[in-house]
């Protein structure tokens, strides 16, 4: 090769290494912009959230009588939702139903230290273990804690959540729910005499309450509303959004980016991943499935049963369930 060729093509060695070397550079450049884009729109997001509770606490403060006070006001049973994490600092209102399983498991893993397992790898029977409530310590102590400590929250549809409890403890042998509410819904709402002793009995005989007969229940004026079981209590009856400032606002249909920047938000984004697997396949025909068979009157009195979560977490109202 003559020295002309060899200097032409080192020229053109090195025209393409900095070429590449360009399109490398571009490509971070447009990743790292694409990424702050992100997290601008997830910020904005979460200032989105906490603004319209902030305006609807303001203009409903009606609804939320036992909180005009502060969350002070509230007995240890009205809080007693709110785990705490001293390590880290934060205090986490759980909702069952509402990644509250997984929440917990990462909390599991914290309190076990450095270096943190994989969160699934807590397995099932210890993720409702003790984890301290905030309601475990004295009340000057908890006072400081919910001044300084991040507060967060995690709210999904309440319709497709209470799709979500049935299934949970209606559509599977649960003796204790069989016993204390679905042989009730069977026999008040479902006519049902001689029902079985056992739920094992009852399932292997096909027998279960319908959606529609805990609907009946949940609308019945004779049940008490304010103190609902847990699995379908209103979020604002858990987690009192009115009476205390949360610093995050998450959403289970977004929960992957949302449950990133949290972690971020409380400097644990980068040495723990939240086990995100649950994916939002929830759509309007899904609901209406459910809701078929229960009648429009029923509808109308659930939904003003649980409009205020409705309205506090900006859900849309089910215009197709209540219009017929």
């Amino acid at each position: 090769m003559s020295p002309a060729a060899a200097v032409s093509g080192c020229r053109k060695h090195l025209f393409g290494l900095v070429g590449s070397m360009f399109l490398i550079v571009l490509f971070f450049y447009q990743w790292n912009t694409s990424e702050e884009r992100r997290a601008e729109r997830i910020y904005q997001k979460q200032e989105v959230r906490k603004q319209l509770l902030r305006d609807t606490c303001d203009r409903d403060k009606a609804a939320f009588p036992e909180e005009k006070q502060g969350w002070e006001d509230l007995s240890d049973r009205e809080l007693n939702n709110l785990l705490v994490d001293d390590d880290n600092g934060f205090i986490f209102c759980y909702i069952p139903k509402v990644a509250c399983s997984n929440w917990r498991r990462v909390m599991h893993v914290l309190r076990r230290g450095e270096p943190y397992q994989d969160p699934l790898s807590i397995p099932q029977g210890l993720v409702h273990s003790i984890i301290p409530l905030l309601t475990s310590f004295p009340r000057a102590e908890m006072k400081a804690k919910m001044k300084h400590y991040t507060k967060f929250i995690f709210v999904r549809d309440p319709f497709v959540r209470l799709i979500s409890a049935y299934r949970n403890k209606f559509g599977t042998v649960n003796e204790p729910f069989y016993q204390s509410y679905a042989r009730k819904m069977m026999r008040v709402y479902g006519n049902r005499t001689n029902l079985p002793k056992t739920a094992a009995e009852a399932f292997s005989s096909g027998l279960r309450p319908s959606f529609s007969n805990f609907i009946q229940y949940l609308v019945d004026p004779t049940t008490d509303k304010r103190w609902y079981e847990p699995h379908w209590r209103q979020f604002h009856r858990l987690c009192h959004p009115c009476a205390i400032k949360y610093d995050f606002v998450g959403h289970q249909e977004s929960l992957e980016d949302d449950a990133m920047q949290l972690l971020t938000l409380i400097k644990l984004g980068d040495t723990i991943k939240f086990p995100s697997f649950y994916q939002n396949v929830t759509t309007h025909d899904f609901v209406r499935g459910w809701f078929r068979d229960v009648p429009l009157e029923d509808r109308r009195t659930l939904y003003n049963i649980y409009q205020e979560d409705f309205k506090l977490f900006g859900y849309s109202i089910p215009e197709e369930l209540l219009n017929g």
